[in-house]
């Protein structure tokens, strides 16, 4: 079932029915004169000049040159909410968004029980988040932005891990296409190609009872952004269109995470993080180097050896080996 809103959040973002409209007929990176634009859209040229100008609010470059008209200076690619629910299949619901203030904020205001997963996904967050409350960047059709509202059983203990096994999961899904991305996880929660930064995961809690909780898995990767884009990140950082071979439509790119996902959650409430360790170990950034855990005002030193079958990093210290859990925590390779 897909609920399409694309039409739905003009009042939220400011980007309205016509906005949508012009943005469809320019996403194809062509120019367009702004007669031709003014008569599809049934507006005079004057008009099309100021929703034209509305564009840049979303971080969309517009080139308009005498004679010749508008054009977007990077085409888009839109995500298709039907060919993506049809990729799903029956196994879960799509939510679709031109814009929202975030996904997993989304998935968290759902009402009432949740008898299978509930996927949202948007072309554009004004308030994405991170892991420790970080804004995360998230320009308007350029990367991919989703989260799953899910079911486990077991309560709250049993979801230790879960962070890893997501990331395993998206990386497996990455790897599907192209076996030579060097695709790595850094515990917690990032996903590194290289060293950089190119995605990252947010657990949220949506509530328990019966031994049943409600996570909200969020799921953030950067596919083609631009240095404007991505101006205040304060880290290293790359996108998948850098290094991929061939980079895949961004309707097909979320298929592939999501069934990645909505195969590993149902095992993941089945068996926990003990399933999943060693398909973590595989990607595993920081074993055996030298790292520097910060947790409030404490400060520890060591070799990172691994995660356990509670998804705890291990460190080995002058003091012996210690574990440690997500949270609050900073992690740092030396």
């Amino acid at each position: 079932m897909v609920q399409d809103q694309r039409g739905g959040l003009g009042s939220l973002s400011g980007l309205k029915e016509a906005d949508q409209q012009l943005i469809r007929l320019l996403a194809d990176g062509q120019f367009r004169s702004g007669s031709e634009l003014g008569e599809l859209l049934g507006v005079s040229r004057a008009a099309v000049w100021k929703r034209a100008q509305r564009l840049a609010d979303f971080g969309l470059a517009l080139e308009s040159v005498k004679g010749k008209g508008y054009r977007l200076s990077s085409p888009l690619q839109l995500i298709d909410p039907d060919h993506l629910q049809a990729l799903l299949a029956d196994r879960a619901d799509l939510h679709y968004h031109w814009v929202t203030e975030s996904t997993n904020s989304d998935a968290l205001a759902l009402t009432g029980p949740v008898r299978r997963p509930q996927v949202f996904v948007a072309e554009c967050q004004l308030s994405g988040r991170g892991r420790r409350g970080r804004h995360w960047r998230s320009p308007f059709a350029a990367n991919l932005y989703l989260s799953i509202r899910f079911p486990v059983v077991g309560g709250f203990s049993a979801l230790g891990g879960l962070s890893l096994a997501v990331g395993a999961a998206v990386a497996d899904a990455l790897r599907s296409l192209d076996g030579n991305l060097p695709v790595t996880l850094k515990w917690p929660n990032d996903l590194w190609i290289n060293g950089a930064k190119v995605g990252g995961v947010l657990i949220e809690l949506a509530g328990e009872m019966d031994g049943q909780v409600d996570v909200v898995v969020g799921v953030g990767l950067n596919g083609r952004m631009t240095a404007l884009q991505a101006e205040g990140i304060d880290q290293r950082w790359t996108d998948l269109a850098s290094e991929l071979a061939v980079m895949p439509h961004r309707t097909e790119l979320a298929g592939a995470v999501l069934s990645a996902l909505l195969d590993m959650l149902p095992v993941f409430s089945a068996q926990g993080f003990a399933a999943f360790v060693a398909d973590f170990e595989r990607y595993d950034a920081v074993k055996g180097k030298k790292v520097k855990v910060q947790s409030g005002d404490q400060i520890l030193e060591g070799v990172a050896a691994g995660v356990s079958a509670d998804g705890a990093l291990k460190v080995e210290t002058g003091e012996g080996l210690r574990e440690l859990y997500g949270g609050e925590v900073s992690l740092r390779v030396q």
